[in-house]
């Protein structure tokens, strides 16, 4: 008996059903609006918990915005004037996929743009500092021979 009950304590601790934080006052009476206020939900970023969708999140704000998704279904509103009056309230950062912008591209590409011009730059210092140097003189390799008291016949010298 005792074995039975840990089992079962045991299998219900690592069973991983699809965590919801849609409360039962939230649930649409309508079958088809409900399942489109669920979809809705998993395409919104919970702002409190930034990488949690609102039909995931337990915060206030994410009750606040699954109710605002199913009173503007109810309200008639199609999928994405829903979408289209989340983001005019709260921005495009309340979208879990933001769509392509040329901003959102400047977002993203900034970064890679200032990598390749940061190697640009040193590639192009080290060949500029490479044609500067020169091979000295035979004025200068005389006087350092002469500074450095070595013969300039001498084998150990010439290399």
């Amino acid at each position: 008996m005792k074995r039975a009950v840990l089992l079962a304590v045991l299998a219900m601790a690592l069973w991983h059903g699809p965590a919801v934080a849609v409360e039962p006052g939230e649930a649409l009476a309508d079958p088809a609006l409900e399942a489109r206020a669920r979809a809705l939900s998993t395409e919104l970023r919970c702002m409190v918990c930034q990488n949690q969708s609102i039909d995931l999140s337990d915060a206030e704000l994410a009750h606040d915005l699954r109710v605002l998704v199913r009173e503007r279904l109810m309200a008639g509103d199609s999928d994405e004037e829903v979408l289209d009056y989340v983001v005019s309230r709260y921005g495009e950062f309340v979208l879990l996929k933001p769509s392509f912008s040329l901003r959102n591209a400047l977002l993203w590409g900034t970064p890679v743009l200032l990598l390749v011009a940061g190697a640009g730059v040193l590639f192009y210092s080290q060949r500029r500092r490479r044609s500067e140097a020169s091979a000295l003189t035979e004025e200068e390799t005389a006087e350092l021979d002469r500074i450095l008291g070595a013969n300039p016949k001498s084998p150990e010298t010439s290399l």
